[in-house]
């Protein structure tokens, strides 16, 4: 029986590894419509001509041609004018989708369904790229890959002092449901593991990450207290969604900070003794960093901004491999704030230009540290930076530096100037943002417009220069000047990511598909046609004869010639046979 198994699964590796009759079939068929389509197009109308007497072919052009002249104009009317209805809604739709999806409908369904059936290679959809780890752990991959991962906003706002103060002022929601699902997730990886079950307390607030109906989680923390008034996890949900305010915020994180150092101190006794104990410290450990983070927020906000900035390297220096949190990009904003400038570039010194983990490429960890180096080498010249002089004179050597600077920050994300020169309008960073995407740019501009508005010129400079970026890559979706090739999938991503009353940037900036210039052509066209016809029926008529007159000429002139080349018995056999 082994030996009949072995045979069957050899017999079934062999089939499939060897291409059977239908998938010879099909590549050759595809070969030949790539390659020798003129060929049997050709042999098709030789064909045809053919067999045009056994056919009947004269005697049924003649019929439909008796047809036509039959016809009134008010038939005519009717044809064009239903001609233009139809490729109206057409363009209608079509510009609908390409508005909404970033393509052509008609491309999309002749891309996914016909070109495999003539054996072209069915492309990765982007929305096959939008899988996201929570903590933007990248899997072995191509670059494009990685860069297309979702990641933790590292300045995200608080949900109820600020994102829900906007939705009661304006009445917009401005979380989607996707980030907000993202985040539910980021909650029960950091602040779950695997021994919550045997506390009561904990199995309350992991239920409570699971709800998705905000007054749901609340009942779901206040009863976690109960049962435990040291649940750090509890505090921390109250602050983050039940606070109205960052100073009612910052409470309750202080609360937070205190029951969570207690579950720390006693989780890292025990640590050791098992997988279990392991995994609870790591728990402990990740809602430590995060409260001590958020506190910092606080203060920052709250105009300490000292206070956060101490917060931040000791953070940074008791938890340094927990980079993945980002938390530099939060002391990054807070030192500009400050305008401690040789701080910042201390820490640019340490996080910009670390190597990629796919390749030698030098890559920066966001866009926040590439435009704050280019901001950092613009504020050493922007101040007497003028377009005019520059001209004139060349760009001297610090000059040259800071527009580099720029051209590099502009390459690796594209969308972040239209935010700092006020081009397009700011709303609310979203909880998760895309690298090089449109939700890291609002994020940045977000915080960072301030700072730039700070240093006299930069704005300027960045003006003048920025455009210059795209000479240097005229193909970014192919090839990048310092950097990986812009990923394809952004816009999708951006668009999950970003409220739908948000005009999502595109870049590079898409042109109008064929068939959406086709169907507007077409529409246009039928339309003149049917109000000539309807105004002008006889004059319509004639221009109409003479057309197709003047467009069978050359046909009948080389079957004329045809008919003269080759010998009539020749013509009479092929008839007959």
């Amino acid at each position: 029986m082994f030996i009949i198994q072995g045979m069957m699964a050899d017999a079934s590796n062999s089939s499939s590894q060897s291409p059977g009759f239908t998938e010879k079939l099909k590549s050759w068929l595809s070969w030949s419509w790539t390659y020798l389509w003129l060929l049997w197009f050709i042999m098709l109308l030789f064909l045809i001509y053919i067999l045009r007497t056994p056919l009947k072919l004269q005697e049924s052009l003649t019929a439909v041609t008796v047809f036509l002249n039959t016809l009134t104009p008010k038939f005519y009317v009717a044809l064009t004018g239903t001609s233009s209805l139809i490729s109206g809604l057409i363009l209608i739709f079509e510009w609908w989708y390409f508005r909404k999806y970033g393509t052509s409908f008609i491309e999309k369904v002749s891309v996914s369904h016909l070109r495999p059936l003539l054996g072209g290679m069915e492309s990765s959809s982007a929305s096959s790229q939008l899988f996201t780890s929570i903590n933007g752990e990248a899997e072995p991959g191509s670059s494009s890959v990685s860069e297309c991962k979702v990641w933790r906003n590292p300045l995200n706002l608080f949900r109820g002092a600020e994102y829900s103060r906007y939705t009661w002022v304006t009445g917009k929601e401005p979380l989607t449901y996707y980030d907000m699902n993202l985040s539910a997730q980021d909650h029960q990886t950091f602040f779950t593991c695997d021994t919550d079950q045997l506390r009561p307390a904990d199995a309350a607030i992991q239920k409570a990450w699971r709800e998705r109906n905000t007054q749901s989680r609340i009942k779901a923390a206040y009863q976690a207290i109960e049962i435990n008034q040291e649940c750090a996890a509890a505090y921390v949900l109250l602050a983050e969604e039940e606070a109205t305010t960052i100073t009612e915020a910052e409470q309750r994180f202080k609360q937070a900070l205190k029951a969570g150092e207690a579950s720390y101190r006693q989780s890292q006794l025990i640590q050791h003794h098992g997988a279990r104990q392991d995994a609870q410290h790591r728990r402990d450990t990740n809602v430590l960093v995060y409260i001590k983070r958020r506190l910092a927020m606080c203060a920052r906000k709250l105009g300490r901004i000292r206070e956060a900035v101490k917060i931040m390297r000791d953070l940074m220096k008791e938890f340094p491999l927990l980079g993945m949190l980002n938390i530099h990009e939060n002391l990054l904003e807070a030192l500009l704030e400050l305008q401690a400038y040789a701080d910042v570039q201390a820490v640019l010194a340490k996080y910009d230009g670390l190597p990629s983990f796919f390749s030698d490429i030098s890559l920066p960890k966001s866009a926040t540290i590439c435009y704050t180096a280019a901001l950092l080498k613009a504020r050493a010249v922007s101040d007497k930076f003028s377009p005019e002089t520059a001209s004139r004179r060349g760009l001297s050597t610090a000059e040259m530096n800071a527009v580099e600077a720029i051209h590099r920050a502009v390459e690796f994300n594209p969308h972040v100037p239209k935010y700092l020169l006020e081009m397009k309008s700011l709303i609310l960073p979203p909880e998760h943002i895309l690298k090089r995407g449109d939700s890291e740019a609002v994020a940045y501009a977000f915080f960072h417009l301030q700072h730039w508005k700070r240093v006299e010129g930069a704005l300027n400079l960045l003006h003048c220069t920025w455009e210059g970026t795209f000479r240097m890559i005229p193909y970014p979706l192919e090839k990048g000047h310092l950097f990986y090739p812009y990923p394809g999938c952004t816009e999708t991503a951006d668009r999950e990511l970003l409220p739908s009353f948000h005009e999502v940037s595109v870049y590079p900036k898409k042109e109008l598909p064929f068939f959406i210039l086709f169907t507007a052509g077409l529409c246009s066209f039928t339309a003149m046609l049917a109000l000539l016809t309807h105004q002008f029926p006889e004059l319509m008529g004639v221009f109409a004869k003479g057309f197709f007159s003047t467009l069978f000429a050359p046909l009948n002139f080389a079957m004329e010639k045809i008919e003269n080349f080759m010998p009539s018995s020749f013509w009479h056999q092929l008839t007959r046979i």
